[in-house]
């Protein structure tokens, strides 16, 4: 008799705690003529695709929004960025995250107000990538994607120059590299094809491609009077050190405070100056340092049902009860969807701002991509999403921050 009173009790408290699941999920059909994507950016571009046939309304199961989100650039305490801008038909987050983190950088170091050229970073990037193509004999990833401390890599072999000078665009109004992007990746398959592995034809003839696609960038240049090369602006004029820049993780497939891997097909050229924290600590640290003025460029899977970004919805990232009760979340629930796949390395974007609200952080995000851009174009909200801390708990991998930041927890490497 005491053992089934005790069964029920247990039954109906497990009852309980299963009702309180508030969020409900939910499907909706989204029309891709209202997608900025499609509407927008292809229409522009005039995108094969975009004409080939129409584009058919997707169905997708997502968490039911609702209005108490704090989705407003108003409510949130916000350090100084430029406006957003997109990166158009290409797959170069990496670069435009993290260059706006630089130009945020400048004016905290410096006050000034740069708008830095995304163009010449990609340029050179796919000039390494070209170069690693073939000294590793066509194994390497040639690809668009890549992680933000590509750019200081870039920064500290070529430097970099004003969006004013080079822009990469060549009379477009939305970057596009899909053509440019087929034609380097046809001419080096044919040169593994045929074993035509010499570095300065294979580079000479990348740079041709791209000089045609998003034309050449100048070698010198004048800002505020004054002549500069790529490198002399980078230190002289933005008085930006790469060196002064790493590279924050929390995953638990590796050893923490010791530096590793990120595990990723992006990190193309196998980086291991990622600095791996436990996960309370890289909360901690990533709160405290926007509180600080510190901004940041971050990264991590945007595909999950927590993740609204429809035509009228409020563009915010959650993690709904369904999927795992906030106080459930930990490194382990965070390494369990890595080494699954569920998580995986999407999106980089530019951590701006911060509100507090009933006891959580929410974050502002400043973002490239066609999905921050579902609403009205008008809006201070256009171009930003608003994450929550559970969230970036458990979707967002890693972050790029200056050193200063987290100078106490270097000293633990």
């Amino acid at each position: 008799m005491k053992s089934t009173l005790i069964s029920m009790l247990l039954f109906f408290s497990l009852s309980s705690l299963i009702a309180q699941n508030k969020d409900q999920g939910t499907f909706k059909v989204y029309d891709k003529g209202e997608v900025y994507y499609y509407n927008t950016i292809l229409k522009d571009i005039k995108a094969e695709e975009a004409k080939e046939k129409p584009v058919k309304p997707y169905k997708r199961f997502k968490v039911a929004a609702d209005n108490t989100y704090p989705a407003k650039v108003d409510l949130y305490t916000a350090e100084w960025h430029n406006k957003p801008i997109s990166q158009g038909n290409t797959g170069t987050c990496w670069d435009f995250s993290t260059t706006s983190f630089y130009e945020s950088e400048v004016y905290r170091l410096t006050g000034k107000k740069v708008k830095i050229s995304e163009a010449y970073t990609f340029y050179n990037e796919y000039i390494l990538r070209a170069k690693e193509y073939v000294k590793t004999r066509g194994t390497s990833l040639f690809a668009q994607g890549s992680e933000g401390n590509a750019v200081a890599r870039v920064y500290k072999e070529f430097g970099a120059m004003p969006w004013s000078v080079y822009n990469g665009l060549n009379g477009k109004k939305f970057h596009t590299h899909k053509k440019m992007y087929n034609e380097m990746k046809s001419y080096l398959e044919s040169v593994k094809k045929t074993n035509a592995w010499d570095e300065k034809t294979v580079v000479a003839t990348i740079k041709s491609i791209m000089n045609h696609y998003i034309g050449t960038p100048p070698t010198q240049f004048t800002v505020a009077g004054k002549t500069y090369t790529p490198k002399s602006y980078l230190h002289d004029y933005l008085q930006i050190n790469p060196d002064d820049y790493v590279e924050i993780l929390s995953y638990k497939q590796e050893p923490y405070y010791k530096q590793c891997s990120y595990d990723v097909p992006d990190n193309w050229w196998h980086s291991k100056e990622y600095y791996n924290v436990p996960l309370d600590v890289f909360m901690q640290v990533l709160v405290r340092s926007i509180k600080d003025g510190y901004t940041m460029s971050i990264g991590g899977d945007v595909s999950e049902a927590g993740f609204i970004n429809g035509h009228g919805e409020p563009q915010v990232a959650v993690v709904p009860d369904f999927d795992i009760p906030s106080a459930y979340i930990n490194e382990d629930a965070r390494q369990f969807r890595f080494s699954n796949h569920s998580t995986t390395d999407d999106h980089g974007m530019h951590l701006v701002g911060w509100l507090q609200k009933e006891g959580k952080y929410w974050f502002l995000i400043k973002d490239s991509s066609s999905g921050s851009r579902n609403n009205d174009p008008n809006a201070k909200e256009f171009g930003y999403y608003f994450f929550s801390s559970d969230y970036i708990k458990l979707k967002m991998m890693g972050f790029t921050i200056h050193k200063d930041a987290v100078k106490d927890i270097l000293k633990k490497f």
